[in-house]
């Protein structure tokens, strides 16, 4: 395999070039074992391996990767002062024109974490070397980097993020870091001992790096490391709230380097009297203990095919085990604005780290969580592109799934192995987004800019065939995720409250929804409304909650 030409941008209005590409976006639907969805190739190649990935409220996708292997196969404008390495290790790719912006990145986000924050900027924090105490915002709509190195208290290497309900961050683990910060600072007590993450930390593999954070409806914050999972309220400190949950039965660690995936069910309202039903936490695949050090030693042992639920908040809580078609480990887990849950990317085999696995798993898998038991899985069409180590995935405002990276070399490594860098970007389009469902899409959704918690709010759209009778109608709210080492940070769909809906013309129909009624339910900032008919979603607009 050849290496792929270096991307090279020409200053143009800000710095901005349309890639001309080899080909259209390319439909792909490979004929193996699988059941619905399509593959879209996006573009052959960006330039960089997107080991992070979000969606931003301009629906642009940022990707990034480190900056401490070398030169990247996208270049910095020639008015982008730099020295030595002049190519770009983060990029703003435009989803409707698939134009590219590279952006210059000084400190290193290898292995970083980050949330967006009320008003629409990212806050990325951490990284290894040169970044792994520094913060960076991306605003819109200036599309470049504030850095500021040495913000953070301690070292941030494979930490996690969450967006809490005053609009704050929690900044919490990271490599031997057993504790948290906030951004913005807590001045009075920067940091904060979190033993928790001590306790779970395996000798050799450590498997509890990435920690699975859900933020749940009542403000305390899910904690999922290793095989054990805790709830405590992150502002009281974590020792004087902390309330333990039962382990996963089976004792297979979830987190990096056996990186299984987590995501928070669907919240939807209970009642009339503002509230949500229970919220439930759902964790999948991961690799058996010992499989860092096998892998190492070039034995690749069987991923997990096992998932658990959990109610966190139940007096009692147990974990409901259920099986997976195929064994998993690294994938990516993605809400659906349907309330369903895609499983895609990663091996069958091994575990995360350089050449560490085997066995890619190239069929996505459609979870639908309130199914029976036996009836909630579908293995869907497959890629014809391994996604391992190094991999992302997040939902589109099209409602699709991009997929990008991939990258199980400490460079970029094009020639000569099993398994090559990765610089292309899918797209996985659910069956949901077949044609034959065209005539019942929601289209022209109209909502307004921002809503206040527990507002009425008016959402105008279409049906062509208009609404089926006894057909559900939801609209739902998404917070899109940051992905990256198998890990949705922030990901969260909330189902608004349907008051009454009418049709208004020939197509026409105008819905009463009410807004989530909290910052706990739904922590302020952007959020993807879809309309939802017959399971069958529109496309979404941006609103701002809170």
């Amino acid at each position: 395999m050849m290496p792929p030409s270096r991307i090279t941008i020409i200053p143009l209005l800000v710095f901005l070039l349309l890639i001309t590409q080899s080909q259209e976006e390319e439909e792909v639907t490979v004929e193996e074992e699988g059941g619905g969805g399509t593959w879209l190739l996006l573009h052959p190649n960006i330039g960089i391996c997107a080991m992070h990935m979000q969606l931003l409220p301009n629906n642009h996708l940022l990707v990034f990767d480190r900056t401490d292997f070398g030169p990247s196969n996208l270049s910095l404008p020639s008015t982008v002062p730099c020295s030595g390495d002049c190519t770009a290790h983060s990029a703003l790719l435009d989803l409707a024109s698939t134009s590219i912006l590279p952006l210059s990145l000084l400190s290193d986000p290898w292995c970083s974490s980050a949330a967006l924050l009320p008003n629409g900027s990212l806050l990325q924090s951490g990284g290894f070397n040169s970044g792994d105490r520094s913060l960076r915002l991306l605003s819109l709509p200036s599309s470049s980097w504030l850095e500021l190195p040495s913000y953070l208290s301690v070292r941030r290497w494979y930490a996690s993020n969450q967006l809490l309900p005053q609009g704050r961050v929690i900044i919490l683990g990271g490599r031997r870091q057993f504790n948290y910060e906030f951004y913005p600072r807590n001045e009075e007590i920067p940091l904060f001992d979190f033993p928790f993450l001590e306790e779970t930390t395996d000798a050799n593999s450590e498997d509890n790096l990435y920690p699975f954070l859900h933020l749940l409806p009542d403000g305390a914050l899910f904690v999922f490391a290793n095989t054990r999972a805790v709830v405590f309220d992150p502002l009281a400190g974590g020792d004087r709230s902390l309330r333990r949950l039962p382990d996963i039965p089976d004792g297979v660690p979830r987190n990096y380097p056996s990186s299984g995936s987590s995501v928070l069910l669907p919240l939807r309202p209970s009642g009339g009297g503002g509230g949500t039903t229970r919220a439930e936490v759902f964790v999948c695949g991961g690799a058996p203990r010992g499989s860092y050090a096998a892998a190492s030693g070039g034995t690749f042992l069987p991923a997990s095919h096992t998932c658990g639920r959990i109610f966190p908040a139940d007096p009692d809580p147990a974990w409901a085990m259920e099986e997976m078609p195929m064994p998993r480990v690294m994938g990516d887990m993605v809400l659906l604005p349907t309330g369903d849950v895609i499983i895609i990317n990663g091996a069958g085999a091994g575990t995360a780290g350089w050449e560490l696995a085997r066995e890619p798993v190239l069929n996505p898998v459609l979870y639908r969580p309130d199914e029976p038991v036996g009836r909630r899985f579908e293995v869907l069409n497959p890629t014809g592109i391994p996604r391992l180590y190094h991999s992302s995935a997040a939902l589109d405002f099209y409602g699709r799934v991009t997929v990008g990276g991939s990258n199980p070399h400490m460079g970029y490594v094009f020639a000569g192995v099993e398994f090559p860098t990765e610089l292309s970007l899918e797209a996985f389009l659910p069956p949901y987004l077949d044609a034959l469902y065209d005539g019942r899409r929601p289209r022209k959704l109209e909502a307004p800019a921002e809503v206040r918690y527990g507002g009425e709010v008016t959402v105008r759209f279409e049906v062509e065939e208009g609404v089926q009778e006894g057909a559900m109608v939801e609209v739902a709210a998404v917070a899109p995720g940051f992905a990256t080492h198998a890990v949705g940070m922030n990901q969260r769909v909330v189902m608004l409250g349907l008051r009454r809906m009418e049709k208004v013309g020939e197509m026409g129909y105008v819905a009463e929804v009410v807004a989530p009624p909290s910052s706990e339910v739904a922590p302020p900032g952007y959020y993807m409304w879809f309309v939802v008919h017959d399971r069958v979603p529109s496309q979404a607009v941006w609103v701002q909650i809170g």
